[in-house]
């Protein structure tokens, strides 16, 4: 099936999901979810799987083990790519992120490592900046409040050394290029324009090697 974007179906079932966060809803409602929120994204996956790797999208249920807020569904499809990329799409539109979000103990020693060496350092800052331009914001999924152990709180790089992760986010309104092909491209532009910071992190920071319990 081709990608044809999102219909309004997509966002009404968002829309009512936030109201109603409910197994009944859910269950009453699942056909909307597959035909209107699932499929799409499944079909997007496939195409840009060439050129961005192979997606997969999270489970819409929510792990509630450890959170006050026992709403069982997540009010977003989520699916992450291979190479990198994410894409979202919730009742509040659509979102494009790439990077790192989280990384690992190795990840992230290797990751200062690099922004406090001048030469590859100033690289990424001038990389952040060159995404910004193109309308990126460049953030993480948290920052230290100080320098990390082991670096000077006045480092000119300061800010990118306090990051637990980098990542690029762009995000888009509800508007009616949602439910075209109009879609795709933003999806592939916001990627594209990240690629740069994305080889960057697969350079200097890489895969962890840690086993799975220690990442955490």
């Amino acid at each position: 099936m081709a990608f044809t974007g999102w219909p309004d179906e997509a966002i009404d079932f968002y829309d009512g999901l936030e109201e109603d966060n409910s197994k009944s809803y859910w269950q009453a409602h699942k056909a909307s979810y597959d035909a209107a929120v699932k499929g799409p994204m499944d079909a997007l996956l496939a195409e840009l799987a060439d050129e961005f790797g192979a997606g997969k999208i999270f489970r819409p249920n929510r792990d509630v083990r450890f959170s006050k807020d026992k709403s069982p569904y997540k009010t977003a499809i989520g699916a992450t790519l291979a190479g990198g990329g994410y894409v979202q799409v919730s009742g509040a539109g659509l979102g494009v992120g790439f990077g790192m979000y989280t990384m690992a103990s190795d990840q992230l020693e290797r990751f200062r490592q690099a922004i406090d060496l001048d030469n590859i350092g100033r690289e990424l800052v001038a990389l952040v900046e060159a995404a910004r331009r193109k309308g990126l914001d460049v953030t993480a999924h948290g920052s230290l409040k100080t320098a990390p152990r082991g670096y000077p709180k006045d480092h000119p790089r300061i800010d990118l050394l306090r990051q637990k992760g980098l990542i690029t986010w762009r995000e888009w309104p509800v508007a009616p290029w949602l439910a075209t092909r109009g879609a795709k491209k933003r999806v592939v532009d916001s990627l594209r324009a990240s690629r740069p910071i994305g080889d960057w992190l697969d350079t200097n920071v890489g895969p962890s090697t840690l086993p799975e319990p220690a990442r955490r």
